[in-house]
């Protein structure tokens, strides 16, 4: 794949940890399968609804992937579709931005305009 970023989303005590220890081994889904849950941009909202229904204040941070070379792996995975996973951990250093997720009137989570 192409891609220069992924999303992973929080929670936010799992991003406070995140920020405190500038480490994220994973939440506990990513440390029982072995490696971290992420998605591309196109991936992102249908992770947030299959995942995060109703939770809301989610931290979706954008990492850069050049940061991790081969410990990235694109793997099949939700309906036959390739998604990143990282095999180490997160480091805060390849954060390249992040935004809070919040539950709308609809009950879906609000992405930012141009996501």
């Amino acid at each position: 794949m192409n891609e220069l970023f992924a999303f992973k989303i929080l929670t936010r005590p799992q991003y406070d940890q995140f920020r405190a220890d500038g480490l994220f081994g994973g939440a506990p889904v990513d440390i029982a399968d072995g490696y971290i849950h992420m998605s591309t941009r196109d991936q992102a909202a249908e992770t947030a609804a299959k995942h995060f229904a109703g939770q809301d204040d989610l931290v979706m941070l954008m990492i850069d992937l050049a940061a991790y070379g081969d410990a990235i792996k694109w793997e099949e995975s939700r309906g036959g579709a390739l998604f990143p996973h990282l095999y180490g951990d997160l480091t805060m250093a390849s954060v390249a931005g992040k935004v809070v997720l919040r539950i709308g009137d609809d009950g879906l989570h609000q992405f930012p305009a141009g996501f």
